[in-house]
């Protein structure tokens, strides 16, 4: 079942909280217990990767209640509910939401105050009236200006010249980590008479062994068949390589997929998606245009001797 947003889980956190103290980690036991959530659920991540999914929104279940003096937190880490928290729940609510927690003086004055940074022009709704979490937003938009990012990649590829996009399929592949330097582990050959093979890059920096590549410019609905990556096999037999990645600002088709997948050569399909998550990760034809830093509370600094 999908996890529940942040506010759904106000009322379990609080009914756990009244329990007596408690951590996130053995909350999101509880509650994933009483969900009959699955091993998978359990371990879902956010988007970034940097915390479960489950876990970041019981923190801001607790924390919102926490704005309203609903829970208080008497250590690190820790939670339990409050004389407020207690006498809410003696009132058996059937859910607990940030309409819940307006009526609470210490909110609205929470509320209010983080509505007072919105700039102009922006939707009267709080961040704390979504039904995702702060970290859940950044993600959602970090995911819209990603994917905006590898479209614009895409296009200006296949604006470019055959001459470029091997160029810059050499420098991705120097760039993440493959023979060291462009002056002497990269040799880009794409030349009549090339043998079906538009590079050439060492794996390591002592050259030990090689990579041959094939780069083929291709519109997004013309995927690369079997055909095409069969004649770079032969090419590959041909130098007597056994490592090859083939790369392509379109799409593999299912054959093509299928074939490499019972060869003796390790061949590597890299299709446009991909491309361009790589070419991000790896900072080649981007730059950084803005960081944001998020900042959180140092418990560490308040912990006295």
């Amino acid at each position: 079942m999908p996890i529940p947003d942040y506010q759904t889980l106000m009322l379990p956190v609080l009914r756990i909280s009244a329990e007596g103290e408690a951590r996130v980690p053995e909350a999101a036991s509880k509650i994933a217990d009483e969900l009959g959530l699955s091993t998978e659920e359990r371990e879902e991540m956010l988007p970034s990767g940097r915390q479960r999914l489950l876990h970041n929104r019981i923190h801001w279940a607790k924390f919102y209640m926490t704005r309203a003096g609903l829970i208080d937190s008497p250590a690190r880490g820790r939670f339990v509910i409050s004389d407020a928290g207690n006498k809410l729940l003696k009132t058996n609510p059937v859910a607990i939401n940030v309409e819940t927690l307006k009526t609470y003086p210490s909110f609205v004055d929470f509320y209010n105050a983080s509505n007072e940074g919105s700039s102009e022009g922006a939707t009267e709704s709080a961040p704390a009236e979504a039904v995702a979490t702060p970290e859940e937003q950044i993600d959602a938009a970090q995911g819209i200006l990603h994917a905006a990012l590898k479209a614009e990649l895409l296009q200006r590829l296949l604006a470019q010249s055959p001459a470029f996009f091997e160029r810059a399929i050499i420098d991705l592949l120097v760039g993440m980590g493959y023979g060291g330097t462009h002056e002497d582990a990269a040799k880009r050959l794409g030349k009549v008479g090339d043998g079906g093979i538009d590079g050439i890059i060492d794996e390591d920096r002592l050259g030990l062994d090689r990579i041959y590549v094939q780069a083929k410019r291709y519109a997004s609905h013309v995927p690369v068949g079997r055909p095409e990556v069969q004649a770079f096999i032969g090419s590959l037999v041909g130098f007597g390589a056994t490592k090859g990645v083939f790369v392509t600002t379109s799409v593999f088709s299912a054959p093509a997929l299928e074939f490499v997948r019972h060869l003796p050569q390790r061949v590597i399909l890299i299709d446009g998606s991909r491309l361009a998550d790589l070419m991000i990760e790896h900072g080649v034809g981007v730059r950084v245009a803005r960081v944001v830093e998020v900042k959180r509370l140092d418990e560490d600094f308040f912990l006295e001797e």
